[in-house]
């Protein structure tokens, strides 16, 4: 039996948390089934005035799985996904995986290079894209293994006469029109879904060991990795993430889907979940605090799973106090530190729990949370969610670290990856035995909350000194007039690095360097303050809101040339 000392945190968890769950072994597909047969006429989503009952999007999972398997997939092909959150996207996921094959989330924004890239890593044989990005898939699919692309556009899910009007408002707003010549291997996601029958398929998967996902990582330290993540890995970080929100109920909640599916945190906290357990999604193709500000008081949204920065855009936004978001239960933040000031400002606005979590790709994608109804402690990421062990790995000793000492975090547990795809010395070279070594550093208090401090290859060392730039940016985060900000290292002659941040000021707010300067000096030790101060209209972000930190640093180096 786990014993506190081993496991601290464990004397927080509520009575309803249990320590461990005893976890199906089903395939992540067979959710959507148990959906449809338990609530037929429930709605599975909306999505700008067009409603599914998930009775209605498990038969359309099930005409493409059908037609998926007509050409060519068979159990363990690997089908790409390219798109933004829309209805297609979640039977596209759903109708692969009835059809046997492993998906390959990829993310509508990539470049031919990353295209490429990605598809001939993963051996994909059919793509499902938007019509918006096939101009771009067209470029490199000689160079692919690709057999098969099917076409969808945003138009195909809404009503009339909406479907008719959105063209034009898609070409006015992007300039793009993409007309499409359809053949044997170039096909109509609209049509393919026709001449689909609705029939289930034999399969004979191993939940357990058979991969459901290839989730390529953000490759910010070279080309992106393809995580393998099993059903058993997606299905127990599922039920991890229903047992850790224990109010919720099955069937009536109302779930926010800004978050892109196509992202780890967005698949599993917003779609997998959705799906388990019967909720109705309002699916939101963009973020757009405007729209999702209406969303929520029309549709009466119980849960928001985001991203820091979606946070701060509808507290920031002008008319926020124009709604009513009282309907909102519970928020879990992922993929960012969030501040203080953004947790206190969003529940004192919708009197719903919006705490921090943490995880990565590897972990599909959820380690650790605080507790929404319960204890938490400012600052910390939470504690270890159930089945799942967290501990420290010192610098110095190389050996478990004490409490309140910075190290790498280390984490094992039932969600943990299978490994990384083709690539065994990598795999090999991210695990200490059974544990994976996530690259982060922070440290655990005597209680078994964890602390986040930076990512190890963030960390600045400046005269010898480590400097870790989630520290800073909480302080400036601090100041009134900070809306957002990314701090990095800079190339230093004498210090060998410095401290930079780039700073967003929030709309009608000012603040110059040298007031930036004297918050950090009386909130700092005077080798942290940022020696400099760059002020912007906007930070690059991915789709998920994560401020792309990489990009920061790639442009000073070409400033530096």
């Amino acid at each position: 039996m786990t014993t506190l000392m081993q496991k601290p945190w464990l004397e927080s968890y509520p009575q309803e948390i249990p320590e461990t769950i005893d976890y199906d072994k089903q395939t992540l597909q067979s959710y959507l089934k148990r959906a449809a047969e338990q609530f037929p006429d429930k709605g599975a989503f909306h999505f700008m005035g067009k409603e599914m009952t998930y009775s209605a999007v498990y038969e359309e999972a099930l005409k493409l799985a059908n037609q998926l398997r007509k050409y060519g997939i068979t159990q363990g092909d690997r089908v790409a996904v390219m798109l933004a959150n829309t209805p297609q996207a979640v039977i596209s996921y759903y109708g692969a995986l009835l059809a046997g094959a492993v998906v390959v989330q990829t993310n509508p924004l990539y470049v031919e290079r990353e295209i490429e890239h990605q598809m001939n890593d993963s051996g994909a044989k059919i793509m499902i894209c938007l019509d918006l990005v096939y101009p771009r898939v067209a470029k490199v699919r000689e160079k692919t293994s690709l057999t098969h692309i099917i076409v969808t556009g945003i138009k195909d899910y809404l009503p009339f006469p909406k479907n008719k009007i959105y063209p034009f408002i898609q070409k006015k707003n992007t300039g793009i029109k993409v007309d499409l010549t359809y053949s044997d291997t170039l096909l109509s996601f609209s049509k393919v879904i026709e001449s689909g029958a609705a029939k289930e398929i034999e399969l004979d998967i191993d939940p357990v060991n058979d991969l459901a996902l290839l989730q390529y990582t953000g490759g910010t330290t070279g080309p992106a990795k393809g995580v393998m993540l099993t059903h058993y890995n997606l299905v127990v970080n599922t039920q991890q993430c229903e047992e850790w929100m224990y109010k919720l109920e099955p069937g009536k909640e109302v779930v926010m889907a800004a978050l892109p599916f196509f992202h780890v945190y967005g698949m599993t906290t917003v779609m997998n979940l959705a799906v388990r357990m019967a909720f109705k999604m309002i699916i939101m193709p963009k973020f757009d605090p405007k729209g999702i500000l209406k969303a929520i008081e029309k549709h009466k949204a119980t849960l928001y799973p985001g991203a820091p920065t979606m946070y701060i855009g509808l507290l920031n936004h002008p008319d926020i106090k124009k709604h009513d978001l009282s309907s909102i239960k519970a928020c879990i933040s992922g993929s960012a530190p969030l501040p203080l000031e953004v947790q206190t400002g969003f529940e004192d606005t919708t009197h719903g729990r919006l705490v921090e979590g943490y995880g990565l790709t590897e972990t599909s994608p959820v380690a650790i949370a605080n507790l929404l109804w319960g204890k938490r402690k400012p600052g910390s990421v939470g504690m270890p969610w159930p089945d799942t062990d967290v501990k420290i790995l010192s610098a110095e000793t190389g050996e478990d670290a004490a409490p309140n000492e910075v190290g790498e975090i280390m984490i094992k547990g039932p969600q943990v990856m299978k490994g990384y795809w083709k690539q065994p010395e990598a795999t090999q070279a991210s695990f200490r035995g059974e544990w994976f070594l996530s690259g982060d550093m922070g440290y655990m208090d005597e209680e078994g909350f964890f602390y986040i401090v930076d990512r190890k290859k963030d960390m600045i060392i400046a005269g010898g000194f480590n400097i870790y730039p989630r520290e800073v940016e909480e302080v400036l985060y601090e100041h009134e007039a900070v809306q957002e900000v990314c701090v990095i290292g800079v190339p230093d002659p004498y210090r060998g690095e410095t401290v930079k941040a780039f700073v967003v000021l929030k709309e009608g707010a000012s603040a110059t360097e040298d007031q930036l300067d004297e918050h950090c000096r009386n909130e700092l030790a005077s080798f942290k303050v940022p020696k400099y101060y760059e002020f912007r209209e906007e930070l690059p972000k991915t789709m998920v809101g994560k401020i792309l930190r990489r990009v920061l640093v790639e442009e000073e180096k070409e400033k530096r040339k």
